[in-house]
């Protein structure tokens, strides 16, 4: 059995609390969402002011864990959530976060890929299909592209999969594409490899808040050396 649990953008002395006590408790992973507010129906001014940014928290968190893993606490899996929708996104939230976040939650954008890929399902079977759908065709299987990668998969049985569940399974396979892609042009060919220093910060504030070197920083260090 594995033990997992999800918090929110909680104070800062209640993430090293939660971070110790699932050290302790020998839980397998913990994922901190930085999406605030608590849930879709709080009060508007609550979801956005509550909490801490996602940026923020986990640069905390960074630096939590670190300072753990030098004191040899047992670390949980970490996985980091909110806001997090695409390719690039999901590169830095793993880079900002490593060695010591390894996972990131997608939560909302895949809600949007099922939700679109339900209505557009049902404008098919309606024969109600957008202009901007017509060039691929007017069937689900001409539509919808996963379709055919589902089929090698499930056979005669793919007919049963909504069209929620393939706008997800599209979304993912591009999300996980254009993630090799990044890795690729940045000669991280498995995800262990991603570091820190893969991303910078373009304003000083962002250099404050992660604790990551600036371009001028990198710079200066290099023309010290000649």
């Amino acid at each position: 059995e594995r033990v997992c649990f999800k918090v929110g953008p909680f104070d800062p002395r209640d993430l090293l609390r939660i971070l110790k006590a699932a050290s302790k408790a020998g839980v397998d992973m913990v994922t901190f969402d930085g999406g605030g507010g608590g849930s879709g129906r709080s009060p508007a001014k609550m979801m956005n002011e509550w909490g801490i940014p996602t940026v923020y928290m986990e640069s905390l968190l960074y630096d939590m864990l670190k300072k753990m893993d030098e004191k040899n606490y047992s670390l949980p899996q970490v996985v980091i959530a909110g806001g997090f929708a695409l390719e690039d996104q999901i590169y830095k939230g793993l880079a900002l976060g490593a060695p010591y976040i390894g996972l990131v939650g997608v939560g909302r954008g895949a809600m949007a890929a099922a939700m679109t890929g339900s209505q557009i399902g049902k404008m098919i079977e309606e024969g109600n299909i957008p202009k901007n759908l017509q060039r691929f065709g007017s069937t689900r299987d001409e539509i919808f592209e996963g379709v055919r990668e589902l089929k090698e998969f499930y056979g005669n049985d793919v007919k049963d999969i909504s069209t929620g569940a393939i706008g997800v399974y599209s979304y993912l396979r591009r999300i996980s594409a254009g993630l090799r892609q990044l890795m690729a042009l940045n000669r991280k060919f498995t995800l262990k490899h991603i570091e820190r220093n893969d991303i910078v910060p373009l304003t000083e504030l962002a250099a404050q808040v992660t604790g990551l070197k600036t371009y001028k920083e990198i710079a200066d260090e290099e023309i010290a050396k000649l």
